[in-house]
């Protein structure tokens, strides 16, 4: 049984490997090549286009719903209204390139195409319903915050001067531009094109893949666990129908799991025999929400956002989730898992070379001692 429990671990790291590759590599392109005060930038202002844009810029991003915290109390004290903060909160941590190609690995396309559709339908909803929030009940913030700009204390923030465009021009720079209050803002040329990609490989192989490496072995492991002891239709007795969907929901809000980790446990789920709508709730409440968001969010913007953002999300998830199951019956749709088979789809030197790479980044020691230049 240990044997047979091995063999289905690696069969699913096969499975998501070279998917996550590309997803990683995606979203390394994203951090590099999109300039943060641009972001900030397209997410200011209120109402519906401002949440529009806050739920499309979100999406794609590689920041699970921790990292995801920082990057939305920093728009919002950059200048972002409640409603886009909610919005980019949501819909960040809900799907992400990396875990969109993964999607599509276990669980075919109609659920990769569905996901995102569904993670920004939760985002642009509960975004609007905070916009109906009065500003009275939004906690002051302090200008003094760090967080806000690279200027806003006064000793520089390297970590975020690095991350950051300029606080005086949209263009990159190398070096911050806040070295005292006397100096004016000097910049270096933007560092050349083979430079920027390696540093976005050096992003997603290292930084980002270390932020998701544990979690994302965690899923790939009870994956396994679920392939090697759940038997086929063990779950489909209670895996379907309202109280199913009301029962993940109970499960997934308090939970702390990014959305790429989260997809191999929901391809296990859905092999054991729950149904599309109730995996589905999983994958966008599991990673949306949890203990430490709440608190954070209740600091920032204050109890009756708070509450919404709770509502919102758990709403418009199982809104989404009927929604899925009534598509799939009146489309005749398929979402099977692809949990075991997935790797099948590639040439298996590509799936077992893109597994290898995969675990010799994944693995912080080995990858230093391999690959030094990556860190």
């Amino acid at each position: 049984m240990l044997e047979q429990l091995l063999m289905n671990i690696w069969t699913v790291v096969l499975d998501t490997a070279f998917w996550l590759l590309i997803g990683l590599l995606a979203a390394g392109w994203i951090k590099v090549f999109i300039p943060q005060d641009a972001m900030r930038r397209w997410v200011g202002g209120k109402g519906i286009g401002a949440i529009l844009r806050a739920a499309l810029l979100g999406a794609p991003l590689p920041l699970c719903s921790c990292g995801v915290l920082p990057a939305a109390i920093g728009l919002h004290r950059a200048g972002a209204s409640k409603e886009a903060t909610v919005s980019f909160l949501i819909s960040t941590p809900e799907t992400s390139i990396d875990s969109v190609t993964v999607t599509y690995a276990l669980m075919g396309p109609v659920m990769a195409i569905y996901r995102p559709i569904a993670a920004l339908t939760s985002a642009v909803v509960t975004g609007m319903m905070t916009a109906l929030i009065k500003e009275s009940a939004i906690p002051a913030v302090s200008s003094e915050s760090a967080v806000a700009s690279c200027c806003g204390s006064s000793e520089p923030d390297e970590e975020a001067a690095a991350e950051t465009a300029s606080c005086c021009s949209a263009e990159p720079v190398t070096t911050s531009c806040c070295a005292s209050e006397e100096t004016e803002c000097t910049q270096e040329a933007a560092p050349r094109l083979h430079t920027r990609w390696f540093m976005a490989i050096r992003y997603a192989g290292a930084e980002l893949l270390d932020d998701i490496a544990v979690w994302l072995a965690v899923g790939i492991v009870l994956a396994g666990v679920m392939l090697t002891f759940i038997p086929p239709d063990w779950l489909a007795q209670w895996g379907s129908g309202l109280p199913a969907m009301l029962l993940m929901l109970l499960v997934g809000i308090p939970m702390y799991i990014c959305a790429v980790a989260s997809t191999p446990i929901a391809a296990g789920l859905l092999l054991a025999g729950v149904s599309p709508g109730v995996v589905l709730i999983f994958l966008l409440v599991g990673p949306a929400t949890n203990i430490t968001s709440f608190a954070l969010v209740k600091r920032e913007l204050g109890n009756a956002v708070t509450a919404v953002y709770f509502f919102g999300v758990a709403a418009t998830s199982l809104v989404m989730g009927i929604l899925l199951e009534w598509l799939l019956k009146t489309n005749q749709w398929q979402v099977t898992a692809e949990l075991g088979h997935a790797h099948d789809l590639l040439p298996h030197w590509l799936s077992v070379g893109s597994a290898i790479v995969l675990l010799l980044l994944a693995i912080k020691p080995l990858r230093r001692r391999l690959l030094p230049v990556l860190g």
